[in-house]
């Protein structure tokens, strides 16, 4: 094997998608800091024990191990940034109100998390701590709906359920681990005849529930469905609720909900959300409450958020055009240098064409040369 082979769903990444990523990276961290989000950066390698506290199996096995050379202990190339940031805050930041924090850095995954998806994604999220009720959920919503709209992604949708509904049609039965996470897998897949297999044992009204889930899924009357056919427990009665009111705060953006949809279930508690777009094809953002994540670090507060891969987005947007650039001679006069310093102060692109060497450049357009006149280096158009 060649040794320029890189491993299989690893790629470098060229100067046109490069380009289109840092400028999706500034703009959206720029869009965060508008609504006061405050950017961390947590390390890429943690030691094992701490990175993967709380976080379950799945994140176990999409998770590279290693061994710090210094210290003997394994290490872990984080496949997440939400468990760390939740650290972040209860031990690092402990405030007492409202904290909310952006971040953007890679992860890398033992395995593509869908089709065609690349191991190492560019992972940029937000997250809100410290207020449990539903303004923070809409707030994050909102926000990821603005980065979306900053990336200029066309056709937007939002999809919404809550884990309360499945957690509380399950509190009865308190399924093994292992079954719970093969119900999951049959409501998230739509199988009802699986589904029916797992819960021959379950109480009636758990089954029928839990069944009808899988019909769960369309436009706004599915709330209505939902509160005919599902049991009137509490924390469903709640759930649906809240669904109701964060889908009429989203007025103009098109909502459906899907309430057996629970990828993700180790961290939600409440509701959930993912949002697509017109030829996307899967979702570009995925988000929700999750209450629960900062519990292992002592600190069990409140939290909603988001991320997304900015490395999938860029392929759910159009190119973007060339940057206009100046082609200036190479030269070692003072007149010419101070040109061209002075052009790159104010924000200009300058293409130095070294001796004998046209410049190749495929993210800039020349449209423009910098010229002696009349003794002045002045930029005529091309």
């Amino acid at each position: 094997m060649s040794a320029w082979v890189l491993p299989d769903h690893i790629a470098d990444v060229l100067p046109s998608e490069a380009r289109h990523i840092e400028e999706l990276r500034r703009a959206l961290l720029d869009t965060a800091r508008g609504y006061a989000y405050e950017l961390v950066m947590p390390p890429l390698l943690e030691h094992l024990e701490s990175l993967l506290t709380g976080t379950g199996e799945a994140l176990d096995l999409q998770t590279f191990k290693l061994v710090d050379q210094l210290s003997g202990r394994m290490m872990g190339v984080r496949a997440d940034t939400t468990p760390q940031v939740a650290r972040i805050d209860a031990h690092l930041l402990n405030r007492k109100g409202v904290t909310r924090l952006c971040y953007c850095g890679p992860v890398a995954h033992t395995r593509p998390d869908r089709p065609h998806a690349t191991r190492e994604p560019l992972q940029l999220g937000a997250e809100i701590y410290g207020h449990a009720g539903l303004e923070a959920d809409l707030e994050v919503l909102q926000l990821s709906l603005d980065c979306l709209r900053a990336a200029e992604v066309k056709g937007l949708m939002v999809d919404m359920g809550d884990a309360r509904i499945a957690r509380a049609l399950l509190e009865e039965v308190a399924p093994a681990p292992d079954l719970l996470a093969r119900i999951h897998a049959a409501l998230a897949n739509k199988d009802a005849t699986e589904l029916a297999e797992l819960c021959q044992g379950f109480p009636a009204a758990t089954r029928d529930g839990l069944l009808a889930l899988v019909q769960l899924y369309g436009d706004a009357n599915i709330l209505q469905q939902a509160l005919r056919v599902l049991p009137r427990l509490p924390a469903i009665q709640d759930a649906l609720r809240d669904l109701q009111w964060l889908a009429e705060q989203l007025a103009g953006t098109p909502v459906s909900f899907d309430l057996a949809d629970l990828r993700g279930y180790a961290y939600y508690s409440g509701a959930r959300f993912a949002i697509y777009a017109q030829g996307a094809g899967d979702a570009l953002v995925r988000g929700g409450r999750y209450n629960e994540v900062g519990a292992v670090f002592g600190r069990n507060r409140p939290a909603v958020g988001f991320s997304l891969d900015l490395k999938q987005l860029v392929g759910a947007v159009g190119p973007r055009p060339l940057r206009a650039a100046i082609r200036a001679p190479w030269g070692h006069a003072d007149d010419l240098r101070a040109a061209i310093a002075a052009l790159r102060a104010e924000g200009e692109i300058v293409v130095c064409v070294l001796p004998g060497h046209e410049s190749e450049v495929d993210e800039f357009h020349c449209d423009r040369v910098l010229q002696q006149a009349a003794g002045q280096w002045v930029v005529q158009a091309i």
